[in-house]
């Protein structure tokens, strides 16, 4: 783990570019991060977007881990291939994936689904699903303490969703949600401030619908920026997902954060246009382009500048440009790891400097079967 070289390959030679490498043992690493920082395994609920791997969902259940939280049907479908015992899609269903979603109920009955609810058309529209289809329908209720993406303020109008949800011969109303993934202050102090005045309408909430006779079982909390900590809340499960993973972005963002860096892109110098300029093969397609540069952490080239990205180049300034060949090989760390993994079908495996196996991206696409 203390190997400043821990990246790369003794011989690259056969390993395409552009490629993500995967580093099993720092995953691990990462996943016993995750349990020692929860206390245990029985509070934590990973999220599988950035991964999207059956072979990454069976390393955390050898872990004992077995409740999951994922964004689509297709991540859902393969968590029940995995034999997981709690999945919650954390995506409310909508138009056709409404019907999707009780299709994977139905297919993988050993495995318990829930999603979420933020509205009374929402909850109406599953509730009736469920009556006709004659099944129990697990529901949490999404509350927005913040961030203004998806959820129902912590309100008058909150209770009487809960409550609507509770009244429900076909649902069971599982607890509340909440997703604060726009609090990504460095200092923790600060993030931690942020965090416990957005968690805490959460908290007057459960206790304003236990007024109402009803009591809140399950409270599912934050992503990876406030794991550190939500972690150490008593009946509050953590759903991180990039701490699997980690990548440059959340290392330089959160120094506090112990995790290891554990996917690696390869790539390869394919031309030297001009005078200290040189293009890599890693273009908007092969790494996550959403963001300012840089979009990678070049390693062994930490002073250069990318200035240019186009749907297969990457093109970068440096002054080392004369020493460097085309076809020479690079190792890059994404600045955003989720959506970089997603633009790859499978990914290559390393273990002790040499390629071992070969992963699919088994959810990368939108359905799988169902």
């Amino acid at each position: 783990m203390k190997d400043s070289n821990w990246y790369t390959l003794n011989d690259p030679s056969k390993i395409t570019s552009p490629s993500l490498l995967l580093y099993p043992e720092r995953i691990e690493e990462n996943i016993r991060t995750m349990i020692s920082m929860s206390g245990g395994f029985s509070t934590l609920r990973p999220h599988i977007k950035t991964h999207k791997m059956a072979e990454v969902i069976q390393m955390q259940q050898r872990h004992g881990i077995q409740k999951f939280k994922c964004a689509t049907i297709a991540e859902a479908e393969l968590l029940g291939q995995c034999n997981a015992e709690d999945v919650l899609l954390a995506m409310q269903p909508v138009g056709a994936n409404m019907e999707r979603f009780f299709a994977l109920k139905d297919r993988y009955s050993a495995t318990r689904f829930s999603t979420l609810v933020d509205n009374a058309t929402s909850i109406d529209q599953i509730a009736k699903a469920a009556t006709t289809k004659n099944t129990p329908v697990a529901l949490y209720l999404d509350i927005n303490s913040g961030m203004n993406r998806t959820g129902c303020k912590p309100d008058e109008n909150a209770v009487a969703l809960y409550r609507s949800m509770e009244e429900h011969s076909h649902v069971q109303a599982m607890g509340l949600h909440v997703y604060d993934g726009h609090i990504r202050d460095t200092d923790l102090r600060e993030r931690t401030q942020r965090c416990e005045e957005a968690f805490d309408q959460v908290v007057r909430l459960k206790a304003a619908i236990k007024k109402n006779g009803i009591i809140v079982p399950n409270l599912i909390a934050g992503g990876s920026p406030s794991f550190p900590i939500h972690s150490k809340r008593s009946n509050v499960e953590a759903s991180p997902g990039t701490t699997l993973f980690w990548d440059a972005g959340y290392s330089a963002r959160f120094p506090d954060m112990p995790f290891l860096q554990a996917a690696v892109l390869f790539t390869r110098i394919v031309s030297k246009p001009a005078e200290n300029i040189i293009c890599f093969d890693l273009g908007h397609k092969s790494v996550a382009p959403e963001m300012n540069f840089p979009r990678v952490q070049l390693l062994g080239l930490e002073n250069s500048e990318q200035i240019g990205q186009s749907e297969e180049h990457l093109v970068v300034k440096t002054d080392r440009a004369n020493m460097l060949q085309v076809g020479d090989g690079f190792y890059a760390i994404p600045m955003h790891i989720c959506p970089t993994v997603a633009k790859y079908d499978e990914v290559f495996i390393i273990e002790n400097k040499q390629l071992t196996d070969i992963w699919k991206v088994a959810a990368r696409n939108q359905k799988i079967t169902i």
